[in-house]
């Protein structure tokens, strides 16, 4: 078994109803091993210490324990997963300026899903990088989380999708 460290965001079911109202069935419901953050008004986030075999299983029992201790909750992220230059700097103990240097010096560094101000990228991405361009040796359990976090978002983000332009578009994607 592995210990998966990552973060469930949820918008709870009723503004009316706060966060901390939840807090005894979250325990029952199995995330006693999760920390719980209840700033935001209508959101709850959960940071997990899960063991499991995989970080796919350790995730989705997280979100099902979440759904029923608080039947109705909508997923809003799982993190790690979007990641700007700092992030990732954070992330391999590096500074800012060494992974922006490493960014513009090589041609095969990932492409940001969002250029801007700043860029993001996708954590599993940039790690799968780092590990088979660089030969920097990357926590197996951190690289397995974010590529996990990465499907459940973009699965997440895909029931907006219609139907009819998703071939099309598809076809351009690639």
């Amino acid at each position: 078994m592995k210990e998966f460290d990552f973060t469930l965001k949820f918008a709870l079911p009723d503004n009316a109803v706060t966060a901390e109202s939840y807090l005894e069935s979250l325990a029952a419901a199995g995330c006693d091993d999760a920390l719980i953050g209840i700033g935001q008004t209508g959101r709850i986030a959960l940071q997990f210490l899960r063991r499991s075999d995989n970080a796919l299983n350790a995730v989705i029992s997280a979100i099902k324990d979440v759904k029923r201790a608080i039947p109705g909750a909508k997923l809003i992220e799982a993190t790690p997963d979007l990641v700007g230059l700092s992030d990732i700097a954070d992330i391999l103990g590096f500074t800012r300026q060494n992974v922006r240097k490493l960014m513009i010096s090589h041609q095969t560094f990932p492409a940001p899903v969002h250029a801007g101000s700043p860029d993001i990228w996708h954590l599993s991405t940039v790690l799968r990088w780092f590990s088979d361009v660089q030969n920097r040796i990357i926590d197996s359990s951190m690289m397995d989380i974010a590529l996990v976090n990465m499907q459940v978002n973009l699965a997440k983000e895909s029931r907006h999708l219609n139907q009819k332009f998703q071939s099309k578009l598809a076809s351009l994607a690639l």
